[in-house]
């Protein structure tokens, strides 16, 4: 296909997805789901799991093989750039009063999991063959513990955004957890590929890479940035050049993290946190959440969807085990970081509402685990037993919020009086 079939094709791609997204998210808005499930419903519908099951000869008309080449990009761009605007919301000076309900929570959302999927592993390396011959049992249980610890942090975001927590006790501490959960389970995952490869050092630069990454984002980038926009702030307003600073400065941190394994979600997210508040970080909001949202985020969640096939789950010994990682699931990761909230002195009401929030996998789920049938890791009967958790952990999360927590809506929390403008929303 050339390069001007490759143009024409993604155009009628993107009306295909952006039409389809709205439909589907009408009918998910009446199931009272936030339009960002309905795009993670809508990519896996297009998919082979419905539509190229249904109409398969149509489905490869429509989405080509040697036009993923072109939507993977473009769906990248609009995961890091709408990372980039939820770093821009992050309010860090919640999380410096709320720090130790924000370890705390990510602690007991990564232990937890982790010990009920590397248990999980045990037993299905030992009496099934979800496994490949190849993967070692300690591959696995790490690969699996793993998979359990994730968070949908891209779509805990929206949710965030959705529900209008962002910049409230329980939406920054889920957000904190959520980013600290997630970090750390790519480490793991790096641990395993170097395992797989039989190369520790890719691990070893995963895990430093990272560290290095935000203490220079934080101590360097931050401060330097601070003093630049004293001259912004006194000016009044932000320019083009200025803006195309920031735009580079999310792309070298998004291709960073990438670069080393990390993804470039947290690369978009940590160079948005160190943005100056006030004036900058409302211009950089407006020029670039509109577009993101409207056109470039659907895109990732319909390129994932696109590589997701739930008909693999063809027997009821199979159903069972996807019960079974359902149930430890939540389990591992919605019960242990309410408790691990109500712990640290966080009301009981908030604390649900940060369990059922960080219980939500999504479509971080999806790309973990994509990357560990692409490497051979898993089966694809266990990638899809993972599929179906991922999709149901996140369905449950705004029904059983509302429930729990609905008739609560928290104030967010007022902005440091050093701060030059009210807070971002």
């Amino acid at each position: 296909m050339s390069n001007l079939q490759l143009a024409v094709q993604l155009f009628f791609q993107v009306a295909v997805i952006l039409a389809f997204c709205q439909i589907v998210g009408r009918i998910a808005q009446r199931l009272g789901q936030p339009q960002v499930v309905a795009e993670m419903i809508a990519g896996v519908l297009l998919g082979p799991s419905l539509f190229g099951l249904l109409w398969p000869e149509l489905s490869l008309k429509l989405f080509p093989a040697d036009s993923m080449k072109v939507l993977f990009p473009l769906s990248q761009l609009g995961l890091a750039a709408y990372m980039f605007v939820v770093g821009l919301e992050f309010r860090m000076d919640i999380v410096k009063k709320k720090l130790h309900s924000a370890v705390a929570v990510s602690l007991a959302g990564m232990v937890v999991p982790f010990i009920l999927g590397a248990g999980l592993a045990w037993y299905f390396f030992h009496h099934t063959s979800l496994f490949p011959q190849k993967t070692s049992l300690m591959e696995a249980m790490i690969f699996l513990g793993a998979s359990m610890c994730i968070t949908a942090f891209p779509m805990l975001a929206r949710i965030i955004h959705f529900k209008k927590l962002a910049g409230t006790t329980m939406g920054t501490v889920a957000l904190g957890a959520g980013a600290i959960d997630d970090a750390a389970a790519w480490c793991l995952l790096a641990v395993v590929l170097a395992s797989f490869d039989d190369n520790i050092s890719h691990a070893v630069v995963n895990i430093a890479g990272g560290i290095g990454y935000v203490c220079l984002a934080l101590f360097v980038i931050r401060p330097l940035l601070a003093r630049w926009a004293r001259g912004i702030e006194g000016r009044g307003n932000l320019s083009d050049r200025e803006f195309v600073v920031c735009l580079i400065l999310m792309a070298l941190g998004a291709w960073f993290t990438d670069l080393i394994g990390l993804h470039a979600v947290f690369g978009a997210f940590i160079m948005g946190v160190v943005m100056p508040r006030g004036l900058v970080a409302q211009a950089l909001m407006d020029r670039i959440q509109p577009l993101t949202v409207a056109l470039l985020l659907p895109l990732f969640f319909t390129f994932s969807g696109l590589n997701t096939q739930i008909g693999l789950l063809d027997s009821a010994y199979l159903w069972q085990m996807a019960a079974l990682v359902l149930v430890a699931a939540i389990g591992g990761k919605g019960v242990a970081c309410w408790l691990a909230a109500r712990a640290t002195g966080i009301s009981n009401r908030e604390a649900l509402g940060i369990g059922t929030l960080m219980n939500a996998r999504g479509l971080m789920e999806l790309i973990i685990i994509n990357i560990g049938l692409q490497r051979g890791v898993i089966s694809p009967a266990l990638f899809a037993t993972l599929v179906i958790m991922a999709v149901i952990t996140t369905l449950m999360a705004s029904p059983i919020f509302e429930l729990l927590v609905a008739r609560y809506r928290p104030e967010p929390e007022p902005e440091p009086l050093s701060s030059p403008t009210p807070r971002l929303s």
